[in-house]
């Protein structure tokens, strides 16, 4: 056994501060003299990375002489082992103290993981993908430096490919390993926050879309547990920054023989989402994924566009019901435009209604009724039209268009009438006067700009004057003139 073997699972206190004082200053003798064999040192390395899970009594590891001495082992040296073992240790100083982050670019480290990336193997793109991911927080590195002069974008599509190409081969989809996993998971997040961050440089980027795709439509879905588990929600995390309006990333997302698969995938994960996750998790995993659809939506063909609304819009089924009141995908939906705890989840999923009805507002109101457009109309000062169609999403099986209640979007001739005594006249009258108000109080405030269907009705006919001695008067309205609706 290697002498600089301490037993670091038992050593606490200052004890362990002394055997990692030791291991950091065996290290940095052995970078000019050469002293430890490539198993020794190897060895120290693996100490130093337990020691280093838990920073009490750890001091040595995360200053920036012990974290230069970790950078020189991981990026020169000739040793595969060595340097993966390495760049443990400084992918856990730099999860677990911020400052180490800044330290690396500091000694310019940067710029060594980017070139280092390129290697092709899984626990490499692992560890440089974290390292650079954990320098876009609280560090001046400089992203568009590092995709203009070290091929930061480059390296990250060719791994990407590499991913591609096996998730799509039936012989190696059932070799791959846990790793291959977390080296596509931390690349995908690197691509989320490379593109967050150095926005000028999405171009770069661009090659990496018809990979990412790829991937998404030929990975298999987890048949048990979250949907969103694994690689798939980084992947559609990876797609929100990216250009999707260029010609060549149309061409990948939707391919003139399979122009929807895409989406179809998509949408069935949204399924699977709807029935798996719920409020704040909605919130975090599923958002994203409306976000994408919205983006695939606004920059698709028309035939791919048209598909995806008959996926996500109100069907004929729906309408047989108060919408939202069903079981199927887009009554699940509708019932979260009013949920409290998803906030963004509700802002994402309107916009996309509204952008699947054109940015319209009539027709906003007609594929959703005015119950769940209303509140999106007036949070974004969108005027409601006056006359509103209340049947243009009425279209029947047999062709004929049936009437659709426009707050309810039900179809009417489904609607039941409520079980309730008849009014009598005097309750209708009353009812007459709250309505009239009301209307009269939104149009002031120029909430709607629609008639006033109380003065509609009387325009029309069909109100009529009671007599003052009309049987059902009160004492308190005796000779008053009575309204009753024909």
């Amino acid at each position: 056994m290697s002498q600089f073997q301490f037993g670091s699972q038992g050593l606490s206190g200052p004890a362990k501060l002394k055997a990692v004082t030791a291991l950091v200053e065996k290290l940095t003798t052995d970078l000019t003299s050469v002293n430890l064999s490539s198993k020794e040192r190897d060895s120290a390395l693996e100490e130093l990375k337990v020691f280093g899970r838990d920073p009490r009594y750890a001091d040595p590891i995360f200053t920036k002489e012990g974290i230069e001495t970790l950078t020189k082992h991981a990026f020169d040296s000739t040793s595969k082992t060595t340097s993966q073992n390495a760049l443990r240790v400084i992918c856990n100083a730099m999860l677990l103290k911020p400052e180490v982050r800044k330290i690396l670019v500091d000694l310019g480290c940067e710029s060594k993981a980017c070139q280092k990336l390129r290697s092709d193997n899984w626990d490499d793109e692992f560890l440089l993908s974290r390292i650079i991911f954990l320098t876009t927080y609280g560090t001046n590195v400089d992203l568009p430096n590092l995709i203009e002069q070290h091929q930061l974008a480059d390296s990250i599509t060719q791994n990407l490919a590499r991913h591609a190409a096996r998730s799509s081969s039936s012989s190696t989809k059932e070799k791959a390993d846990a790793m291959e996993g977390m080296a596509l998971i931390e690349t995908l997040k690197l691509v989320f926050n490379v593109t967050r961050f150095a926005g000028s440089h999405l171009d770069s980027f661009s090659p990496a879309i018809a990979h990412i795709v790829t991937l998404l439509v030929s990975l298999d879905i987890p048949e048990r547990g979250p949907p969103l588990e694994g690689s798939f929600s980084p992947l559609i995390n990876a797609l929100m920054n990216l250009k999707l309006d260029t010609e060549s990333a149309k061409a990948s997302i939707f391919p003139s023989h399979e122009a929807t698969i895409l989406i179809d995938r998509l949408i069935h994960l949204l399924d699977l989402c709807m029935n798996s996750y719920k409020d704040t998790e909605l919130e975090q995993l599923v958002t994203p994924l409306i976000c994408v659809l919205s983006s695939l939506h606004e920059h698709a063909p028309e035939d791919a566009k048209t598909h995806l609304r008959s996926k996500l819009l109100p069907t004929e089924e729906d309408r047989k019901t108060v919408l939202g009141k069903g079981d199927t995908l887009p009554s699940r939906l509708l019932r979260n435009w009013t949920n409290p705890m998803a906030p963004e989840f509700r802002t994402a999923l309107s916009h996309l209604y509204f952008d699947m009805s054109d940015k319209d507002a009539g027709k906003f109101i007609d594929n959703v009724g005015y119950g769940f457009a209303s509140g999106f109309l007036f949070q974004n000062n969108i005027p409601i039209p006056e006359g509103s169609s209340s049947s243009a999403s009425g279209e029947a099986s047999s062709g004929k268009m049936r009437d659709v209640n426009p707050i309810t979007g039900q179809f009417r001739d489904a609607e039941k009438a409520p079980d309730l005594p008849e009014m009598t006249d005097e309750e209708k009258e009353r009812e007459a006067e709250r309505l009239f108000v009301l209307f009269e109080r939104l149009k002031k405030n120029g909430l709607i700009s629609v008639e006033n269907p109380v003065a509609q009705a009387m325009r029309e006919g069909r109100f009529e004057e009671l007599p003052d001695d009309y049987e059902e008067d009160s004492d308190d309205d005796e000779g008053k003139g009575k309204q009753k609706e024909k």
